[in-house]
């Protein structure tokens, strides 16, 4: 199998996380406001998911605003505050109509109050679906998820196991990422998904997220397919099953 080519026997990630990184530069570039980028941003990611979920991944789940990203210019943030009221709902409806889940991550308190609206609202449109789901973490850190999990515990009297633990995480219930993606050139998880990537190939791509496209996906789906995942056991434990 060519290595950067997806064909009949290509091993099909069951969960992809993507750091969607570089909308701002890519922007910045053609000399147009970071806005511009995060438009364009949004829209890939959404060819993306429905590019991912064709080539039969279950889980897609999207680093959109990191609890740390709260810190820059108002105007910024109101733009991407615009492109959840304008057009979150309605590039949404392509993935509720085939029966995929939407799950908001993330403290997500911290937004404007008709933007939580919004996404509730989505949330419950597809309540009822499974076996495929979408997470878009927004005001997302994974350190604080770990805090919130173990205090959750806490407050049940719980002590904590791996397993308990992962079911007070937002994504419980879904299997844990296989691969990892980040756009961008950067080479950082900046705090995202630290417990469950635990064990993710990890994908690296110089291209700023606009650009990625679905040949890119392919590319990384090939790439992570050429991968011997070994958990902990060597390759002759990993051959013989």
């Amino acid at each position: 199998m060519g290595r950067n080519k997806i064909t009949g026997s290509t091993k099909i990630p069951q969960h992809i996380a993507i750091i969607m990184d570089g909308n701002g530069r890519w922007a910045k570039k053609r000399l147009m406001p970071r806005s511009f980028g995060h438009k364009k941003g949004m829209e890939r990611m959404i060819g993306l998911m429905e590019r991912a979920f064709d080539l039969g991944v279950s889980y897609v789940t999207v680093y959109a605003l990191s609890t740390e990203n709260l810190n820059r210019p108002e105007e910024e943030l109101n733009g991407l505050y615009d492109l959840i009221r304008n057009h979150f709902e309605g590039y949404m409806e392509r993935f509720y109509k085939k029966g995929v889940r939407l799950r908001i991550i993330g403290e997500t308190h911290l937004l404007p109050a008709d933007v939580q609206e919004i996404i509730k609202k989505v949330e419950q449109k597809t309540a009822h679906c499974i076996g495929k789901g979408v997470n878009v973490a927004l005001c997302y850190g994974s350190r604080a998820e770990l805090v919130r999990a173990v205090n959750m515990a806490i407050e049940k009297g719980e002590r904590v196991t791996e397993d308990s633990l992962s079911s007070l995480l937002y994504t419980a219930g879904q299997p844990d990422p296989d691969l990892l993606i980040r756009t961008g050139r950067e080479v950082r998880l900046s705090n995202f998904l630290l417990w469950q990537a635990a064990y993710a190939e990890l994908y690296f791509s110089d291209k700023m997220f606009p650009e990625f496209s679905d040949k890119d996906l392919e590319k990384a789906v090939a790439w992570f397919s050429s991968r011997v995942r070994r958990f902990g056991k060597t390759d002759e434990q990993v051959a013989n099953g």
